[in-house]
């Protein structure tokens, strides 16, 4: 991840105004310059509509950091990263207004990032305008956010377009996610240590939990996810990443094309839901108003701008299968929601009771390996023990061995996601990047749970904004005499 050499890069941010840009990639370009990451031939063009001036947008880029850092801005870090920035005034819909950008781009031997924070309807005209001025060639390449499109047909759509224009070894699908350490660190846990690389599979584990909570609601982004949801925002998003990277198989190789091809055969495996017990596999929630730390947060449906009506999810759980050899029949309980008591991302493998068990007296016998993704980076495996005592009673107590990332690496900070992965593009590093192929899987699954939706009549469950969700959700896990952790 190191770059030092002396190749000219630039990093052109269509977007330049809008909130992806402003409270995600310049504080990880700060971040990076305080890292010293960034080689002295790094530059940075900000692209928008706007009749601003490199003083001006230098403003802009300052407030906002100011707004979204949660550090004091140090005046040399600041110094050396502000003269990197450059700014464009352009209408990205009209192709001659193209031109602007190239004569402030200069070099067009250098290595050219197109970031496009911007809504997908501009993706097409932003490639356009790119492949006018000869910045599609190979040393061109573009980042784009998912979710990509709000199904499988939208998606395409979006892909196609996208691919007249750019190879896919050029198109890097960011999933913020897939650069957090712990995932980074999933493939080296599991196929590095014999004895988890042994039991990770359907003989050995009985079932598999992943959570991702968060405490904030929508954050004013009514317009995007009252045509999302959940479903779409979360699950197909970043959930299903989180699958294929606990669940894949060993690749022959670390290089982003095996990699992903595991993740895809994960996909492809995917038991589709049917209409009959669909209603005892999925949970959907919306959060209604609630007290929460002595300040009342509002219901979804008091959101400005939000109908009164709106039957969109803000929570989803979800009981799924991978029909493949290594699953076969292991429930995944998967849940997400938003405005809930507390931001949590875990995955929990619980492993099968041992065999002839001894301690039949114990009733929650079972091993867990429990893998934070937030907050406190890192691991915990719970195993049991004999609580010593002079009486023949034997009593087992849990033991936790914890890993943590701070804890054993006190002097060192954990780079950021967004930082990690503009640092992998630059180094042309695919692996963290979601292809087309995935995309597509993801799509197709999720397509067909929202049309079960549609054709099901499931009960939109109320949940009070600061609790754990709707409690129909216990009722998922617990009807198999399972239980949330």
């Amino acid at each position: 991840m190191e770059n030092q050499n002396t190749q000219n890069y630039c990093l052109v941010i269509f977007g330049a105004k809008g909130d992806l840009a402003r409270r995600k990639l310049l504080p990880a370009l700060y971040h990076l310059e305080k890292l010293k990451k960034l080689n002295n031939h790094f530059r940075i063009i900000g692209v928008a509509r706007a009749t601003w001036n490199k003083h001006d947008y230098l403003l802009i880029v300052k407030k906002s950091l100011q707004h979204f850092l949660n550090e004091k801005i140090n005046d040399l870090i600041w110094k050396n990263l502000s003269v990197r920035f450059d700014f464009c005034n352009l209408d990205v819909t009209e192709l001659h207004q193209f031109s602007q950008l190239k004569k402030i781009i200069c070099n067009t031997n250098s290595l050219i990032i197109n970031y496009f924070a911007t809504p997908s309807n501009l993706f097409e005209p932003i490639c356009a305008g790119l492949t006018s001025i000869q910045l599609n060639s190979m040393n061109s390449r573009i980042i784009i956010e998912k979710p990509i499109g709000n199904s499988l047909y939208t998606s395409n759509l979006i892909n196609e377009k996208i691919g007249q224009y750019f190879q896919e070894s050029q198109i890097f699908r960011i999933d913020h996610y897939l650069g957090k350490e712990t995932l980074l660190n999933l493939p080296y846990l599991r196929f590095s240590n014999s004895i988890l690389y042994n039991i990770w599979n359907k003989e050995n584990i009985d079932h598999i939990q992943i959570t991702l909570s968060e405490k904030v609601g929508i954050e004013g982004r009514w317009n995007y996810f009252n045509q999302t949801g959940q479903i779409r925002d979360m699950v197909q998003n970043h959930l299903l990443q989180i699958l294929t990277i606990i669940t894949m198989s060993q690749p022959n190789n670390l290089t982003a094309d095996n990699i992903r091809n595991e993740k895809v055969k994960i996909l492809k495996s995917l038991r589709y839901m049917e209409n009959q017990n669909f209603n005892k596999n999925i949970v959907i929630g919306q959060y209604k108003h609630g007290l929460f730390n002595g300040k009342i947060l509002p219901g979804y449906t008091q959101e400005n701008k939000i109908t009164e009506c709106s039957n969109i999810e803000t929570f989803v759980a979800i009981k799924m299968f991978i029909d493949n050899m290594q699953w076969k029949n292991v429930p995944f309980y998967v849940r997400t929601g938003k405005r809930l008591s507390k931001k949590s991302s875990k995955i929990v493998l619980v492993f099968k009771k041992p065999i002839n068990n001894l301690f039949n007296h114990v009733a929650q016998l079972s091993n867990k390996l429990i893998i934070r993704i937030e907050p406190n980076e890192g691991f915990e495996l719970e195993i049991f023990n004999k609580v010593p005592q002079v009486t023949h009673k034997n009593i087992l107590f849990n033991t936790k061995f914890n890993f943590s990332y701070d804890q054993s690496f006190p002097n060192y900070k954990l780079i950021g996601a967004y930082e990690r992965l503009l640092l992998e593009c630059i180094n042309g590093n695919q692996s963290l990047f979601v292809r087309r192929d995935e995309i597509e899987e993801s799509w197709k699954w999720i397509d067909s749970i929202i049309l079960l939706l549609k054709n099901n009549n499931i009960i939109l469950h109320k949940y009070q904004s600061g609790s754990n969700g709707p409690s129909s959700a216990k009722d998922l896990i617990e009807v198999d005499n399972r239980f949330w952790i």
